[in-house]
């Protein structure tokens, strides 16, 4: 990683409200600390499994990062073992339009095909174009526009057609 990548780091951090973010490659490990209120985000950026199981530490993370997800989850009073879930792929911030004054690229109750964009999530000043993986009709959407995201959290759910 060089300094370019790690002042990039810094600033993604000091935006996204988080306190704490720890990076560990190969040969190398960061944590960056702010002095933010917290924000219940784990930014860990995951790392191959290899890695993984050779240091310890590292897998401490994970556990934090299905925590914010399941509250979610569970906030559906109907059952939502029928649905499908469309996950986000990167840690980010979610959008649900290319900017505030275009229209969402999904709604509830819109009908998606696959390869169909349905979010941007902006990475370190990239946007990313989020594309279905599913056909379906969008159900809920369970992020708020220009909220933080993690790997793995639950952006939408849909019912297959």
């Amino acid at each position: 990683m060089d300094i370019k990548q790690i002042q990039e780091l810094i600033k993604f951090v000091s935006r996204s409200g988080v306190n704490e973010v720890s990076l560990e490659q190969e040969n190398f490990k960061i944590t960056i600390k702010t002095n933010q209120n917290p924000v219940y985000v784990n930014a860990a950026i995951p790392t191959p499994a290899p890695v993984a199981a050779a240091v310890a530490p590292v897998a401490a993370p994970a556990p934090v990062a299905a925590a914010p997800a399941a509250p979610a989850a569970s906030s559906a009073s109907e059952d939502t073992s029928k649905y499908i879930t469309i996950k986000s792929p990167m840690i980010g911030t979610f959008y649900r339009s290319a900017s505030p004054e275009k229209p969402s690229f999904v709604n509830v109750g819109d009908e998606i095909g696959t390869g169909k964009v349905v979010c941007i999530i902006e990475a370190m000043k990239l946007f990313n174009e989020i594309e279905s993986e599913v056909s379906g009709r969008i159900v809920k959407i369970l992020v708020d526009n220009a909220s933080p995201v993690e790997y793995d959290q639950p952006l939408f759910l849909v019912e297959p057609i």
